[in-house]
């Protein structure tokens, strides 16, 4: 008898943020509203891939669910700068090392989706600013007015900063939402990541997190696998995380996990740097790490059902 052919390998991996959310501090419904958020994203993910549909796809479609989404930091529910506008960031990169990024986006609803097009459709990797939203338009992106990005919530959390004097922005792990993201590998065997956030409360200067820099907050190769990381975003860029968790895979042959972990826990906590990231391997492996109480985030593959999380001590 034949033996049957063992089911291509597909793995998916989103998160919503990181910070401290812990059991006691985190509101009931609040809780409900984000593990609502990330199973619909998981759910948009997996349909692609057990479809046999590509990561990249995958990705962009998870992280459209959740820029849509006000309960995280990306897209509706981004929140505003020292001068109560949105600027919204965003990456796509795949496993042959193609990419696309823009920065500084207040028009486009799907800053993902632009950042793909700017991937596909320019001989560029990042825009940014005007000229990312006049891109987005003409390229035929739904664009939106302010009131589409506008949350109560989000609004309060500037005018709490203001009344407590201002001051520049600074990463706070007391802010329980943050950056989206999403990482895949699809039956072909090639992988892809996703980030998008509208960066911190109170931003001046057109300031610029580790979202959009490939590297950094975001990086695929097929040789390894993908990150897409949530954080202090400057303490990732000058770690280069995404990236040196991706060559540790590549150039030393360790375990992606493992990777991930000497990256999150040890170098970029050493330096003073908060957050985490998600992963997935070359070989379908998948997880994530963070040095912070708690991390949203949610993984499905092939062979597992779909899982969603908040706290550190949760599986």
């Amino acid at each position: 008898m034949k033996t049957p052919s063992p089911r291509p390998t597909w793995s998916l991996v989103i998160h919503g943020g990181s910070g401290i959310m812990t059991r006691t501090s985190t509101p009931p419904e609040q809780d409900v509203a984000a593990r609502a958020g990330l199973a619909a994203a998981l759910a948009a993910g997996a349909a692609i891939l057990d479809g046999g549909g590509s990561a990249l796809d995958a990705v962009e479609a998870a992280v459209r669910i959740l820029e849509d989404d006000s309960h995280f930091n990306a897209g509706r529910g981004a929140v505003f700068t020292a001068e109560g506008t949105t600027s919204l960031d965003a990456a796509v990169m795949t496993g042959d090392r193609k990419a696309g990024a823009v920065a500084g986006l207040s028009a486009s609803r799907n800053p993902v989706s632009v950042a793909r097009a700017v991937m596909e459709a320019t001989p560029h990797v990042m825009l940014s600013g005007v000229g990312a939203d006049a891109f987005s338009a003409d390229y035929g992106l739904e664009q939106v007015g302010p009131d589409w990005f506008h949350t109560d919530e989000r609004w309060q959390q500037l005018v709490d900063m203001r009344a407590a004097g201002g001051g520049d922005a600074k990463f706070d792990a007391s802010l329980k939402y943050g950056t989206v993201g999403a990482v895949a590998r699809d039956t072909a065997g090639h992988v892809a990541a996703a980030t998008s956030t509208g960066g911190l409360t109170g931003k001046r200067w057109g300031r610029i997190g580790d979202t959009p820099i490939i590297g950094a907050g975001t990086y695929a190769d097929d040789r390894a696998g993908a990150v897409s990381a949530t954080g202090s975003g400057e303490y990732f860029i000058r770690e280069t995380v995404a990236a040196e968790i991706c060559a540790r895979v590549r150039l030393r042959g360790d375990a992606m996990q493992a990777a991930a972990d000497a990256v999150v826990r040890d170098e970029l906590r050493a330096l003073g740097g908060a957050g985490g990231v998600i992963l997935v391997g070359a070989d379908g492996s998948s997880g994530w790490s963070f040095n912070t109480p708690g991390m949203y985030r949610g993984r499905v593959s092939a062979n597992e059902p779909a899982l969603v999380a908040i706290y550190g001590d949760e599986p």
